[in-house]
C-alpha cells in the first residue's frame, strides 16, 4: 500500500457542489457509489460530516495525494469547493508528547 495522507474536501449547495435538498436516504445511495469510486482511486473514506439543513458536507479521507481524491469525485460527477491536505491536531498530539531532550 502506498503512503497515505489525510484530506478534507468540502461541498456546499449554495455553490452548487452539493445536491440541494438531498435526503439522508438519497445521500446513502449516492455515498455507496462514491465509496466504489474511492476504492478504484486508492482513496479511503473516513467519517463524512453532512449538514443536510445547510446543504453542506465535509469529507475526511485518506489518499496518496489530492489527485486521487479529485479523480474519485470525477468518477461520480461530484464537484467540490476544495480539497485540502490536513494533519491531525488533538490534545494528545499537542499536549501529551514527550518533552524535548
Amino acid at each position: 500500500m502506498q503512503p497515505m495522507k489525510f484530506f478534507i474536501d468540502t461541498h456546499d449547495a449554495a455553490k452548487e457542489t452539493f445536491p440541494a435538498g438531498i435526503t439522508p436516504a438519497q445521500f446513502e445511495t449516492f455515498f455507496q457509489d462514491f465509496e466504489a469510486a474511492c476504492r478504484a482511486e486508492d482513496v479511503v473514506i473516513l467519517p463524512a460530516h453532512v449538514a443536510y439543513g445547510d446543504g453542506k458536507a465535509f469529507c475526511f479521507i485518506m489518499a496518496p495525494d489530492a489527485e486521487n481524491v479529485r479523480r474519485a469525485h470525477e468518477r461520480v460527477g461530484l464537484p467540490y469547493d476544495s480539497i485540502s491536505e490536513v494533519t491531525t491536531a488533538t490534545p494528545g498530539d499537542m499536549f501529551f508528547r514527550p518533552a524535548a531532550a
